[in-house]
């Protein structure tokens, strides 16, 4: 299960535009809109210190937050965050609203394991990374925090695929018409291993 849920106090937005966006980021706030579970959009205004927070703490994008929106609690997924290209700071957030039963699509960082407990690696073999983060349909309360690719016993010229990962209860891959690669073991000598070519994405 991901980080810990989090609550975020909203004001609702009578104004929308770039003249009010501007207006309340110079207040210290961020323009944000709630949207999806055949609902309305809300356009809402949160704390910049508390979002921004909250995007450093980690797992920002993989844990549901409950908004309370003038004392309305919606349950919520960020799935998207605008920073500013020069400063760094938050501009807007999108959060999708979600239920116990609501499927998301959400992106999981990958961490490798046990790399001491590779022939491949020990011998100066080198793991050559083809995916970082692995993209996941997951239930919304229930997304892991990371997948875990255990590297015990792997050798030089072996590839890691997505079936060697032990997925929970619920969560499968969204692409599941191939056993595609996650990571190889190169050779050394041999430089960085061809990525699978990006049409069969």
């Amino acid at each position: 299960m991901s980080h810990a849920s989090y609550e975020l106090k909203a004001e609702a937005r009578e104004r929308v535009g770039k003249g009010s966006s501007r207006e309340l980021r110079r207040n210290g706030f961020i323009p944000a809109v709630i949207y999806g579970d055949k609902q309305s959009p809300i356009a809402i205004a949160l704390s910049t210190n508390e979002v921004t927070k909250r995007i450093h703490a980690g797992g920002f994008m993989t844990t549901v937050a409950t908004i309370d929106v003038n004392g309305e609690k919606i349950q919520v997924l960020p799935k998207d965050y605008q920073l500013d290209p020069v400063r760094d700071f938050t501009m807007h957030v999108d959060f999708l609203r979600v239920s116990g039963n609501t499927e998301v699509s959400v992106e999981v960082p990958v961490h490798f394991v046990n790399e001491e407990k590779s022939p491949g690696i020990k011998i100066g073999g080198v793991l050559n990374i083809v995916r970082h983060a692995v993209e996941l349909l997951c239930p919304a309360n229930d997304i892991p925090e990371f997948l875990t690719v255990d590297l015990t016993g792997a050798k030089i010229g072996d590839s890691l695929h997505i079936s060697a990962v032990k997925l929970p209860a619920g969560v499968r891959p969204v692409i599941s018409d191939r056993d595609f690669t996650i990571a190889t073991i190169v050779a050394p000598a041999a430089g960085v291993a061809e990525e699978e070519p990006a049409s069969a994405e």
